[in-house]
């Protein structure tokens, strides 16, 4: 059982890569490059990505996402034996700008938007990156802010990075929902103060960091949940 809430959030805040947009759904790209490859080449890739982000910032190192991500690629491919070509990379990699939204999201934006829920991003990604994913997902009038790591050249969970998020909607981090499907970028922005959501699609367990996110869902829906209609239009 979820606990109940001290208060209600006034926004949300959601991660983008994993959370609005699947990260996976690049697969199909990489079967089709690398018969047989694709899964364990979009599973390595993405988790080079991560690791490559926070290298970087625990070593003052920044780099942009869009450059770690093909550094991660680069990686991937060659440990699993992959000859990436100039072609493909450049396939794969502007596939990353058109990442599919999960089912859910659209139908979950456009409520928050008739609840008068202010609705934003808070994301690892490039300013570039964010804005061809959410105006491919068709997203953008629903999304505002779009907040990038790359004001402050920290990626996630420096909290530098999560406090973009209170200095741009101009409320406190508690009064924030702050939704990711990734279970330690939900623990990160918990630490930092925000009320969180852990999309947990995969039915991964809890992250051991003695910290629980304040609720747990499957899917986007859930955010529903923390903005209850009071008088919907139709």
């Amino acid at each position: 059982m979820n606990p109940p809430l001290p208060q209600q959030p006034q926004a949300v805040l959601f991660d983008a890569y994993g959370t609005l947009f699947d990260v996976y759904s690049i697969r199909a790209l990489a079967e089709q490059t690398f018969p047989g490859f694709g899964e364990r080449l979009s599973l390595l890739w993405r988790d080079k990505q991560i690791e490559y982000s926070r290298l970087r910032s625990m070593s003052d190192h920044y780099r942009p996402f869009w450059e770690i991500t093909r550094d991660a690629l680069r990686f991937s491919a060659s440990g699993l034996g992959l000859a990436l070509g100039t072609g493909s990379e450049e396939r794969l990699m502007a596939q990353y700008r058109h990442l599919e939204p999960f089912a859910e999201n659209r139908d979950v934006l456009a409520s928050l938007a008739r609840r008068g829920v202010r609705a934003g991003i808070l994301s690892n990604g490039d300013p570039d990156m964010l804005e061809s994913a959410v105006s491919h997902a068709g997203f953008a009038a629903w999304l505002n802010p779009v907040l990038s790591v790359q004001a402050t050249g920290r990626f996630k969970t420096d909290p530098a990075t999560y406090a973009l998020g209170p200095a741009a909607l101009g409320l406190a981090a508690a009064d924030i929902l702050f939704v990711s499907s990734n279970g330690w970028d939900a623990i990160g922005a918990t630490w930092f103060g925000y009320t969180t959501l852990w999309v947990n699609r995969a039915g991964l367990p809890l992250e051991q960091l003695g910290t629980n996110p304040a609720r747990i869902g499957a899917s986007l829906r859930d955010v529903l949940e923390f903005f209850p209609v009071i008088e919907e239009a139709s």
